[in-house]
């Protein structure tokens, strides 16, 4: 905790001294009351309130108070005060819900939008918040839910492992897991490969469709195609896995040993799960070492489907929509901005100047040493696509049917079946 707080205090004094963005009309010559909607987390908030106290001290008449709300009140109050137009002047969203609010956002003005290159931003974060090809917002970060794994060096130690494991194929990951898995009296008490969870469980079926060629969606994607040869290679992929012993996904889920506890509480030896993860070893005092490792691929690239990051938007209902996008633009888009939220937040970057810029990066690494498996992968990425309801398709559709699959309650077949059904049925 001391090392994140120096690191903000010290990039806040980077942002201060950092040369001004040219400030728009409005933000220069009138004062500017703005308001900032964000859900309630502090490694976010901290470094997002050090931005807008670095933006208005270069922007005297513009003051922006931001207002936070616990995770779930967030959501009801997204759906309740946008249709109403009550939301705040600048809101933190979530990419992936972007474009279902698109009606009540202020796209990036014109100016902007005109000198704007959308290759500074990873395209897997960026497209998120694009709507009808309209920018609607920019990405704080890279959200990355599969494609590195946590590992425990004790327990690979203990059992005579090479550590940190580097895996080249899956069979040699595979054999790791088999060798770390322990059973007592019939009962697995340590998975020696945990990727049971939800979030694992989707973005592992959605990866291993795209590393097989595939694809989860139509030419248009204007409906989704869940029951096709990739689809199935993957499923019976991630059976064999469980056929083989390595996890068991009746002990080992969502709500029973999940993947985050179970790995610090060293139920699981390897755990498939966003590198977001390794911050909650501060809830672990007494845990020993561990790192962030690169998955084998199914295919020639290590191509992986993700989410749009958190980022921020600005509201059409806002009377100051340019200066809005001004602070933004200044916070997102600046390399020094970013930089700043990213090492303190923990968070991967959206912003690609802060991978391929090698100070940068060590400041990055400095800050989470996690992120080392994290960065070669990233232009890897692709977007998951507008999806009617994202949160209902991974944790209503695909988890459930996939692990149903898992426990042997239903077929390969089966599961494909009924997720492609009920997916496409949340078009109507």
């Amino acid at each position: 905790m001391l090392k994140r707080n120096t690191i903000l205090i010290t990039l806040v004094t980077m942002v201060l001294a950092g040369t001004s963005l040219t400030v728009s009309g409005a933000a220069a010559q009138e004062q500017v009351k703005l308001r900032l909607w964000a859900h309630q987390q502090a490694t976010f908030n901290d470094p997002l309130q050090a931005l807008i106290d670095a933006y208005t001290a270069e922007h005297p008449n513009v003051s922006i108070e931001m207002e936070t709300f616990e995770y779930e009140l967030y959501l009801q109050t997204l759906q309740t005060a946008m249709p109403a137009g009550d939301e705040a002047d600048i809101i933190e969203l979530f990419g992936s819900w972007t474009c279902s609010y698109a009606d009540r956002l202020a796209p990036m003005p014109e100016a902007a939008a005109a000198s704007f290159d959308r290759e500074t931003f990873f395209k897997a974060t960026l497209d998120g918040y694009i709507c009808d090809d309209t920018l609607y917002g920019l990405p704080f970060e890279f959200n990355m839910e599969y494609g590195a794994v946590l590992v425990n060096k004790a327990m690979f130690e203990a059992a005579g492992l090479n550590y940190p494991p580097a895996w080249t194929t899956w069979d040699e990951l595979i054999s790791d897991a088999k060798t770390l898995t322990q059973v007592t009296d019939g009962q697995m008490t340590v998975a020696g490969f945990h990727f049971t969870n939800a979030d694992a469980i989707a973005f592992m079926f959605l990866a291993g469709i795209l590393q097989h060629g595939g694809s989860f969606w139509n030419e248009d994607q204007s409906a989704f195609t869940f029951d096709t040869e990739e689809a199935r290679a993957t499923l019976e992929f991630m059976k064999q896995l469980v056929d083989d012993g390595v996890v068991d996904p009746v002990l080992f889920n969502d709500s029973a040993n999940w993947s985050g506890s179970a790995f610090f509480t060293n139920q699981t030896a390897i755990a498939l799960i966003g590198s977001w993860a390794t911050a909650l070893v501060v809830d672990y005092p007494d845990f020993g070492e561990f790192d962030y490792v690169p998955l084998p691929s199914f295919g020639e690239e290590p191509v992986f489907a993700a989410d749009s990051g958190w980022g921020l938007v600005a509201s059409q209902n806002s009377e100051h929509a340019d200066v809005a996008w001004d602070f933004i633009q200044f916070a997102v888009a600046r390399a020094d901005n970013a930089l700043l939220f990213n090492t303190a937040s923990g968070t991967i970057p959206a912003l690609r100047e802060l991978v391929d810029n090698e100070d940068y990066k060590a400041q990055l690494l400095e800050a989470n040493p996690a992120l080392e498996a994290v960065l070669p992968q990233l232009p890897y990425g692709s977007y998951i696509g507008e999806m009617p309801d994202r949160d209902l398709v991974f944790y209503s559709i695909i988890y459930p049917n996939v692990l149903d699959m898992l426990q042997g309650v239903q077929s390969v077949d089966d599961a494909l079946a009924f997720i492609d059904e009920d997916a496409n049925a949340t078009f109507k």
